[in-house]
């Protein structure tokens, strides 16, 4: 009996980090995700952005302030369903020691899924398109660097003309970080650190 070949879908992911001790610990924590991602069964990742520095969001009163995010998405083929990633997704926050104790606190690692293929999701877990992806700079950014023309559905604009009416284009780090190196795919890709202005996290 022939095998069925599961379909591929392309799927886009945003990560961040910004709980390790300086800036190249947490380029280092999204660099090791990106691996751990890519070592999943059924899912490659076939394309990955540069890494950008975003001033985090204010925390509740009477909460320590947070440091700077490392940000990053990622496009990735997977022959799964988006339930099934969002769960090994949620195993590699966990690996890394991510906790939640109150809204917008610090996070060792966040992986969203962002969009998987041309679905809708909204369930008590998952809902995609992300929600709140388009008001997002430190999302938009990333994604226009890797897919500059994607049109997600009729109600979405292209990523390249949202940041336009936003207003939020990056701009380079000085004295922040050095250049960033990665292994992807069996190819070394230079990732330079650019810094983005913050935006909502809720």
């Amino acid at each position: 009996m022939r095998k069925t070949v599961p379909q591929r879908v392309t799927a886009y992911i945003a990560l961040g980090a910004n709980l390790g001790a300086t800036l190249e610990a947490n380029a280092q924590a999204v660099r090791d995700a990106i691996q751990a991602i890519h070592a999943l069964p059924h899912v490659q990742v076939t394309k990955q952005s540069s890494l950008y520095q975003t001033a985090a969001m204010e925390s509740l009163p009477g909460t320590p302030k947070s440091p700077d995010y490392i940000n990053a998405v990622i496009e990735v083929s997977c022959a799964q369903p988006a339930q099934w990633l969002l769960e090994q997704l949620q195993k590699i926050e966990q690996s890394a020691g991510r906790e939640r104790p109150y809204k917008n606190a610090p996070r060792t690692l966040d992986l969203d899924i962002l969009l998987f293929g041309d679905e809708k999701i909204d369930t008590e877990t998952l809902t995609v398109p992300h929600p709140r992806m388009w008001q997002r700079a430190f999302v938009l950014v990333p994604l226009a660097e890797i897919a500059p023309l994607f049109v997600s559905s009729e109600q979405f604009v292209s990523v390249r003309r949202s940041l336009k009416i936003s207003d939020q284009s990056p701009r380079r780090a000085a004295n922040t970080c050095p250049a960033f190196a990665s292994i992807l795919v069996g190819k070394c890709i230079a990732m330079s650190l650019y810094q983005v202005r913050p935006t909502c996290r809720c």
